[in-house]
This record gives C-alpha cells, sequence and structure tokens, in this order.
C-alpha cells in the first residue's frame, strides 16, 4: 500500500503562541479520495498548506510520496496541485488565456500547451467557454476553471480547500463528477475538505475530524456512523440550554449512552430508541422542558461529527461570505 500523505505530531504556531496545529497525524492511502472535516479555524487550511510547501511546520513533519515537505519542497511541488478557497483566476480575461498564464508559470513547453489546455478545456466541460471572459460564467464554470488550472500539469496528488462551497447542488455534482473521472483516468490521490457532510459520505474513501488543532476521529463513512453505536434520539426544545444538573441526571437515564448538545437540539446515543423514548419525554415533563419536536434516526455523519468535534458543522455563515466576496471579485 503506497502512502501519498504521512503527517507525523505536526504543531503550526503562528505569531509565538496561537497553536493552529497541535499535534496532527494521518496517513492517506495513494489513489484515494480523503476529506477533512472541522469546525472554522480547527486548522484544515493550515494543513493543506504545509502539505503543499506554502508553509513550514514549527515542530513534527510531513511528508507526500515519501518526500518531505520541508527539506524536500521543490520535489513535492513537482507532484502536487492545490485549489485555494480565495479566486484563484483572472475575471478580466478569458479561460483559455487565465490557462495559458498557469501553463506558462508551470513551465510546460510551448508546443505542447495548446494540447494540454485543450486536453483539460476538455475534461472540465469548459472548451465551448474557452474563449469567454471569466466573468460571464457561472460560479460553478469558475470553480471548474480553477480545478482545470490545477490538472494542468497531471498531478499525483490534488489538494482543495472548499472545492465547492457556494455553489447550487447541481455545480456541485458536475463539480465532482469531474474529479472522480480524473482521479481514475490519471490513478491520482485527492485530499480536500469541505463544510458539506454529503459531499464527504458521497465521494471520499477515508474522513478525517480535526479539532483545535488535532486530529479527533479518522475512518470511512461508515466506520465512524458505526463508531457511534446504538441509535439517535434528537429532541429540540423551546429554548436553548439546559442546566449542569439537568445534562448529569439525563447521562444517568437507563439506556443513554450519550448527551450531545447543540444550541436548543439535545441528542441522545441510546441503545434503544421506541424504549427510551417515553422514558426521556416523561424528564422532560417533569421539568418543564417544552420539546418542539423529536426524531428518531440511525447514526448520520452531523452525529459524528457532533459527538467528536462538540459543535454542528455550520455552513451557512461560512458560505455566505465566500460567495459575496467570489461575487465581488468576478464583477470586478
Amino acid at each position: 500500500m503506497e502512502i501519498a500523505v504521512d503527517v507525523r505530531d505536526v504543531v503550526k504556531v503562528f505569531n509565538g503562541n496561537f497553536r493552529a496545529l497541535d499535534g496532527v497525524n494521518l496517513k492517506v492511502e495513494a489513489g484515494s479520495i480523503f476529506a477533512l472535516l472541522g469546525p472554522n479555524g480547527a486548522g484544515k487550511t493550515t494543513l493543506m498548506r504545509i502539505l503543499t510547501t506554502q508553509i513550514a511546520p514549527s515542530s513534527g513533519s510531513a511528508y507526500v510520496f515519501g518526500l518531505n515537505t520541508v527539506k524536500e519542497g521543490s520535489q513535492v511541488r513537482k507532484l502536487v496541485s492545490y485549489v485555494p478557497q480565495e479566486m484563484s483566476v483572472w475575471t478580466d480575461i478569458s479561460g483559455y488565456e487565465n490557462l495559458l498564464i498557469y501553463s506558462k508559470i508551470y513551465g510546460i513547453p510551448v508546443q505542447e500547451r495548446d494540447r494540454v489546455i485543450d486536453d483539460v478545456l476538455g475534461s472540465m466541460g469548459l472548451s465551448e467557454a474557452a474563449d469567454r471572459l471569466v466573468k460571464t460564467y457561472s460560479g460553478g464554470m469558475i470553480r471548474r476553471l480553477e480545478i482545470a488550472c490545477a490538472l494542468l500539469i497531471k498531478p499525483k496528488i490534488l489538494f482543495l480547500d472548499e472545492p465547492t462551497i457556494g455553489l447550487d447542488p447541481s455545480a456541485r455534482k458536475a463539480v465532482w463528477e469531474k474529479l472522480t473521472i480524473f482521479k481514475k483516468e490519471y490513478g491520482a490521490t485527492i485530499f480536500f475538505n469541505t463544510h458539506y457532510m454529503d459531499e464527504a459520505e458521497l465521494y471520499s474513501d477515508k474522513i478525517a475530524i480535526i479539532n483545535r488543532g488535532k486530529t479527533v476521529a479518522v475512518g470511512s463513512s461508515e466506520e465512524l456512523k458505526h463508531s457511534i453505536g446504538g441509535e439517535i434520539l434528537h429532541f429540540s426544545l423551546e429554548e436553548n440550554g439546559l442546566g449542569e444538573n439537568v445534562l448529569e441526571e439525563l447521562k444517568k437515564v437507563r439506556g443513554v449512552k450519550e448527551v450531545m448538545i447543540s444550541n436548543s437540539d439535545i441528542t441522545l446515543v441510546v441503545e434503544d430508541a421506541e424504549t427510551l423514548l417515553p422514558k426521556a419525554m416523561t424528564f422532560f415533563d417533569e421539568r418543564k422542558i417544552a420539546v418542539k419536536r423529536v426524531s428518531i434516526t440511525k447514526p448520520t455523519l452531523d452525529d459524528v461529527f457532533l459527538k467528536y468535534a462538540g459543535t454542528r458543522l455550520e455552513v451557512s455563515g461560512r458560505l455566505s461570505e465566500v460567495t459575496q466576496v467570489r461575487r465581488m471579485i468576478r464583477r470586478g
């Protein structure tokens, strides 16, 4: 089994005291799709920047296909491509012209440029839009153009920082269809972070959850859901929060394995949901805690994230911020 990414006890400290990463360990198999999940500020982008040689770790070491990202950075850069969250193409020139600039940056020989550019335009479904100004593209088309720029060198590993944030579901699907084809055709490894749980579940082979600069869980989607065990009872309460004494009492209810809280939502991991539900409702009624909604489910990736990160993965605020910035750039 070839290892594409090997992260060993990586720590990154900024400004002498802020620990963005606090001892991260990860291994990613070559040829796989690997998703990194975590709350805002968990260290996801910092880790990706270390793996793409943009910054060095404060301690620990990171390897890409056996190459040290600090000592052998120039060799690593020949193997990787990186698509950041920020806009990475020029909107006042055409898609073709963007690719031509990147082909020069990457050092692609003059005689090969048109062929390579035509190839990535086709693979990303942009051939017909090649000569249009990028500011006339939709958000999904711009993201596909940014990925096309990264694919010019046919990287062994592609790093994607929130590749589809701000895109509508059909545009997200189109991006991932193109990425999956590229991965199959070239045997590439894809390492991405996302705020979309469904994206991680649908497309990744393995998922890591990072929180406060540490890796707190790693596994396939099914393995992570299985790690919770039992069934899930979700309660939406009329008011936010419960007193600590009430929470401690709830944890002691027979059949309750775990209690997780997110704002006015209480999630119970239980052995048998149907048996436990009447007990839980009696518990809330006796304490005059109003319940708006109740649901019984099997563990989901959202529940896994809540357990290991201590919070729900919030998309709306981050999505609005990124979408607004990218629209402003496109409009000039």
